[in-house]
């Protein structure tokens, strides 16, 4: 007798050939059919995914959207650090006309790189140096090209080190700022700056060495060095510190390390030569850039970062570690010069408003 009896329960169907039948507990339902493209599956299937995949799609979805516009909206405040109540400089300038001045050289240099692509410092030069060259006449300092001191053997961020140590003893100071920064504020005297970190302007008693820190520590692109034996000592310690060199091409070069080993590792007695200033915007920011690695930064050392970050009014603007370097130069030259237009419109209207 075959097929299924309702007297013998214990008794299976027959399974039809080709059918398989599948039973799933699925949110307390029990769905039991086969596979063979029965619409009632597909319908509950449907259903299910329309109940508790649709929402979750949308809270993904909102949740991108919102991280993305906390990572602008952030750049927008942090560009208006200083109109938050930011102070870069530690020691405020109450006399300016009191400060003495010094015979400081501003000393860059480049070899027009383009070994890493993204990065590439060829034209930049060129972009950046009418803005330095126009700062410093305008306040009495020098501006050095010291390119043609490169040292072809090494990574060319090395060569700072010569060029800082070949002009150093022709300068009270000697102030290294890479090619891939701006003045943005030059109503900023580098005095001031001198005067802010170290609060007494005695050439005898100041410090020798002044960098600022960044949020992975020392950072060598812009520093001071007074002119003193212990500088010179200490560049040449710094050059012949060979052990940190990275192959040429790679995105660090090895000088920056050896800059932070030499400090970490400074005697105690030593360490009253090197000044580090609590605020890195003091002369050395950085431009925020919106990414995840940026927004992560800011979430982990809020502090660092908001001490280092490029605002508005800032004296100098370093573009470190970003890429396109050209485009960020002439980005922030078209707005220097938008911003110069604006008040010299400001100042027309204002003496045709006092003449009527």
């Amino acid at each position: 007798m075959g097929g299924t009896s309702a007297l013998c329960p214990q008794r299976r169907a027959a399974v039809p050939e080709g059918v398989r039948y599948f039973q799933r507990d699925f949110i307390g339902i029990t769905v039991r059919d086969s596979f063979k493209g029965d619409p009632d599956i597909k319908h509950r299937c449907w259903i299910l995914s329309q109940r508790f995949f649709r929402p979750l799609m949308y809270l993904v979805a909102s949740l991108i959207i919102v991280t993305l516009l906390l990572i602008h909206g952030s750049g927008v405040v942090l560009f208006r650090a200083n109109n938050l109540g930011r102070q870069c400089f530690e020691t405020p300038i109450k006399n300016r006309d009191s400060l003495k001045k010094y015979k400081i050289a501003m000393v860059t240099a480049s070899d027009e790189s383009g070994s890493i692509p993204t990065r590439s410092f060829q034209g930049l030069m060129k972009l950046v140096e009418p803005n330095k060259k126009s700062y410093a006449q305008s306040h009495g300092y020098d501006f050095i090209d010291a390119s043609d001191a490169v040292d072809k053997n090494r990574p060319p961020s090395w060569s700072k080190i010569l060029a800082v140590r070949n002009n150093l003893p022709n300068y009270d100071w000697i102030f290294w700022n890479d090619a891939d920064s701006l003045v943005t504020n030059p109503n900023i005297y580098l005095e001031d700056v001198l005067y802010s970190i170290t609060g007494d302007m005695d050439y005898e008693k100041m410090p020798d060495f002044i960098v600022t820190e960044d949020v992975t520590g020392v950072n060598a692109g812009m520093f001071f060095f007074r002119n003193s034996e212990w500088s010179r000592m200490f560049l040449d310690r710094w050059w012949n510190a060979t052990g940190f060199i990275r192959p040429p091409g790679q995105s660090k070069s090895g000088d920056n390390d050896a800059l932070k080993h030499l400090i970490k590792t400074m005697p105690q007695d030593e360490k009253k030569h090197v000044r580090i200033p609590r605020m890195q915007c003091v002369f050395n920011s950085n431009m925020w850039s919106p990414s995840w690695k940026s927004s992560h930064r800011l979430m982990t050392l809020t502090k660092t970062v908001w001490q280092g970050v490029y605002a508005k009014g800032d004296f100098m603007v370093h573009l470190a570690g970003l890429n396109d370097k050209k485009k960020w130069v002439r980005k922030i030259l078209h707005e220097l010069e938008e911003e110069k237009g604006m008040f010299k419109n400001r100042i027309i209207r204002d003496i045709s408003m006092i003449r009527f």
